[in-house]
């Protein structure tokens, strides 16, 4: 019984003493760089590169133009509808990374800025997305997305 008992609180103090997982400078540059292969894919016409950004879940929130939009396949079925006959109209993408905010080890909200030009859906804005450490890597599982109002 005693040597249960001097077991058990060696491997609890070995938990409690454990190295935990934290969000290294490594987490943020793998997250800058999913973002960078969004904007490329996005540039090339890749709809489905672009989309690779995003966790492929019923769970993903993707809100943009005054409408929020629940899961992945209805979030690429409305790039789809809107670009997949003319790849010319996505235009050319940039983000701006304003910051990468760590929640916790396996996530970040990241607030940024994006301009697309060379499309009749030209504009600039903000978005703030949630990225979450997943078995494929770092993915978007919130995105919220607005446009900016134009220059005066």
């Amino acid at each position: 019984m005693r040597l249960a008992l001097v077991a058990t609180v060696a491997a609890v103090a070995a938990w409690g003493c454990a190295a935990r997982a934290h969000f290294a400078p490594a987490d943020g540059a793998a997250i800058r760089r999913v973002l960078d292969a969004q904007v490329a894919a996005w540039n090339r016409g890749d709809l489905d590169a672009y989309m690779d950004g995003y966790a492929r879940t019923d769970d993903l929130v993707f809100t943009s133009g005054g409408n929020v939009r629940l899961g992945w396949q209805v979030a690429f079925d409305h790039y789809r509808k809107r670009y997949a006959e003319d790849r010319a109209a996505m235009g050319t993408l940039r983000f701006e990374i304003t910051r990468v905010d760590p929640v916790g080890a396996d996530a970040a909200v990241v607030l940024g800025t994006w301009v697309l030009t060379g499309s009749p859906a030209d504009g600039r804005g903000v978005f703030s997305l949630v990225l979450a450490r997943r078995p494929e890597g770092w993915r978007v599982i919130h995105d919220h997305t607005s446009v900016a109002p134009p220059a005066p």
